[in-house]
Parts: structure tokens; C-alpha cells; sequence
């Protein structure tokens, strides 16, 4: 059994006709494509060819592209693009990963079964609807030929099972890569932390301490005084410690979950923010760290940056994955590749496979949008729809936030 989620609806035999009658028209373009691709591939060894392949490759992707949701309306499953991401990339390296890509070598061998065999099929389901005796053939055939079709372009459109295990492969290298540098960087932010903080105080409470003793005889007053600043200093570097341990992993997180937590964080905001949870059960202790953590990055740029009058959270478990919005109404125009708080969530969530989207417009509303397959576990019920701030019920007269669009993975 395939593995691709279902669609929920199948084209009608008119529909499929109207498919077909698309297939065969996009014969004129691939033969114009496979002559760009042969002519470019030809005059390489005096770069003209590259000129001709930039026009090419983008365009044969686009028509493959075209065919992919044609074969998914059919099949009634999801086919994506799997191409190799190519934005950011430099000019020279985005050639290597095209060249080296095996999509498009796929992409190549699918324009020479689609100019033949595709073209073939496509063009008799269309004859066979014009034709009128040929009509009751059509309503009975329409459906098996344009599903070997369909089959065929799946086959030749989608990566094969070497193709995903390599992509795999890769994908879980960089994300242990990115698990390996936050614990280093955390440790380091502790080390510093503990050295900065706890460890000066202590050395401070220990100095005081020792000539508190030596002055009890000669000055019993002034030793009164350092005992008192001791206990103190005491305080403080409890406060500390108090700090670093919630830094590695806030008590209230382990005590009350992933909605109790967010809910805190929300309460310590000058901006009213609205809860809706849809949660029931606990995560993993690692994915609500991350979300937690990631959760935090955002309310703290909406205090920071957004100059936002309202907020709110959206929390929800659905088809085994958990999603969590975090939005603003405050001024927009949020880069998140402008710092590293950001940044530092997508590489947290990445080792989870989940994913973050951000959609800020100059002007308003940013909505951060994060992903992260994963079970629940210890079924309970949760609130659904909590005020988080005193002054949260005036978040609740202001306009409802835009819905966010689907992140993409």
C-alpha cells in the first residue's frame, strides 16, 4: 500500500478527458525543451550551452510540475516537487546541484516517455471521446488509460526508493550536525553562565565569610555586617543557579506540560495574548523543550520588535503532527534570517523533522507558523480557549488574526 496520503475527491471521466486533451497539446513544448536540452547539453564545452540549459531546466520543472498535479488528481495522491532547494545558493553551486540532482536526469527521461508512450495514450482517450461510435469505449476506457498514464508519470516524476533514502541520509546528517553545535553552544552558555554568575557570588560569599571570622572579636559589628551581606549574596546566587536550571529546562515545563508552560511565558508579557489550545495529552520531554524554547524566541521578539497591542497562541495535535502559531498585530516586515534567535529555532526543530514558516508582510499582522510530527502520550483534557495575561480580555474585542497559510516542508 502506497505510503502518500489520499485525496478526498477523483476527477470525473470528463475531467480526465480534459486532462488528456492537456497532455497531448504539451507535446509541441517538450519537443522544444528536449531540443534545448540535446543543443545545450551539445555546446557546453563553449558555455553557450549553459544559456540554453538555464532557459531548459526551470521550464521542463515547470511543465513536470504541471503534469505531477495532473497525475495526483488521477491517482487521488500527493505528488511533490522532491527537487534539490536551490535558494541561497550561489551561481556555481546551484549548478553542481542541479547537475547532480537525479530529478532532473528523471525529468529527462519522463519528456522521452511523455513525446512517445504518454502522447500516445493521451491522444486515444481524446479520440475516442470525439469519435461517436467510439463514445461507449471511451466511458469505459477513460478511466484505465488515463490511470496507466498517470502511473507512468508517478513513476518517472517521483524519486525512487535509493533517491529518498539518500535524501534521507543527508537531511539526518545535517540535522545531527545542528543537534551536535546547539549542545556545544549550550554548554558553553552554562559554563559561562555558572562561571559569570553562581561562582563569583560563591567567592564573594567565601571572602566575606572569612573575615567575618577574623573581625568577631575585634569588631563584632562590622562582622555582623558581612554576615549580613553574605546571606545576601547568598540569595542572589541561588537566584542564579535558579536561573541557569531554568535555562536547561523550566520546572514549570516539567510540572505542567507544554500548555501550562506557554501559558507562563504568556503571563510575564507586557502584550495581552490570547491562548486557543487544542492538546490533549503529553509530548515527548524533547519536543516540548524545543517547541517551549522555540514558543519563548517568538513572544520575546513580539515584546522586542513587533510593537504589537495584541497576540496570541494557537496550539493544536492533528493527523500526528503538532502545530503551533504564534502571532502579532504589530508592525510586520520580521526577517528571519536577519539574527540568530530564529534561525536558532528552525535548527532545533530540525532534528525533531519539523519545520517553522514565517509570514510577515510590512504592516501586519507576523504570524509564525511551527511544525513538528510527534505522538501524544497520558491522554487528558486540556483547555480549550484560555486568557493568558491580565489584560488578555482586550485582546479578545480586537479583530480575529488571519488563519496562516500551510508551511511549506
Amino acid at each position: 500500500m502506497s505510503d502518500r496520503p489520499l485525496l478526498p475527491d477523483r476527477p470525473s471521466r470528463l475531467r480526465l478527458t480534459g486532462f488528456a486533451a492537456l497532455q497531448a497539446v504539451s507535446i509541441v513544448p517538450l519537443v522544444v525543451l528536449f531540443a534545448l536540452w540535446v543543443v545545450g547539453g551539445v555546446l557546453m564545452i563553449v558555455w553557450v550551452g549553459a544559456l540554453l540549459l538555464a532557459v531548459a531546466i526551470p521550464s521542463t520543472r515547470w511543465l513536470a510540475n504541471g503534469h505531477r498535479r495532473m497525475a495526483a488528481s488521477v491517482l487521488g495522491q500527493t505528488l511533490p516537487a522532491p527537487y534539490v532547494p536551490l535558494k541561497g545558493r550561489p551561481v556555481l553551486n546551484r549548478l553542481r546541484a542541479v547537475a547532480t540532482d537525479p530529478m532532473t536526469w528523471r525529468d529527462l527521461g519522463w519528456m522521452l516517455v511523455a513525446m512517445t508512450l504518454g502522447f500516445v495514450v493521451s491522444l486515444i482517450v481524446v479520440a475516442l471521446l470525439l469519435g461517436v461510435v467510439t463514445f461507449w469505449i471511451w466511458y469505459y476506457a477513460v478511466g484505465p488509460l488515463m490511470r496507466l498514464r498517470a502511473a507512468a508519470d508517478r513513476w518517472l516524476l517521483s524519486p525512487g526508493v535509493t533517491e529518498r533514502l539518500e535524501r534521507r541520509v543527508e537531511q539526518l546528517t545535517e540535522t545531527r550536525a545542528d543537534a551536535v553545535d546547539h549542545s556545544a553552544a549550550e554548554l558553553r552558555r552554562l559554563e559561562r553562565d555558572l562561571h559569570d554568575g553562581a561562582q563569583a557570588r560563591l567567592v564573594a560569599l567565601s571572602l566575606s565569610l572569612g573575615m567575618a571570622d577574623e573581625m568577631f572579636d575585634r569588631d563584632p559589628d562590622g562582622a555582623r555586617r558581612l554576615v549580613t551581606d553574605a546571606r545576601e549574596t547568598t540569595d542572589t546566587a541561588l537566584a542564579d543557579l535558579r536561573s541557569v536550571v531554568r535555562g536547561i529546562h523550566p520546572p514549570v515545563l516539567a510540572d505542567r506540560g507544554l500548555v501550562g508552560a506557554v501559558q507562563a511565558l504568556a503571563l510575564d508579557m507586557a502584550v495581552p495574548v490570547r491562548i486557543d489550545v487544542s492538546l490533549e495529552g503529553r509530548l515527548s520531554a524533547p519536543v516540548e523543550s524545543a517547541v517551549y524554547f522555540a514558543v519563548a524566541e517568538c513572544l520575546a521578539n513580539v515584546g522586542k520588535h513587533s510593537g504589537a497591542e495584541n497576540a496570541w497562541i494557537r496550539v493544536e495535535h492533528a493527523d500526528g503532527v503538532l502545530r503551533v502559531e504564534v502571532g502579532d498585530d504589530g508592525r510586520g516586515g520580521a526577517d528571519p534570517t536577519s539574527g540568530t534567535g530564529m534561525t536558532g529555532i528552525m535548527r532545533r526543530l530540525r532534528t525533531f523533522d519539523g519545520t517553522m514558516m514565517v509570514l510577515s508582510p510590512v504592516g501586519g499582522p507576523t504570524i509564525v507558523t511551527l511544525e513538528v510530527p510527534c505522538v501524544l502520550s497520558s491522554p487528558r483534557t486540556t483547555p480549550s480557549s484560555a486568557p493568558a495575561s491580565p489584560s488578555s480580555s482586550k485582546a479578545t474585542d480586537s479583530p480575529s488574526p488571519q488563519p496562516s497559510p500551510t508551511p511549506q516542508t
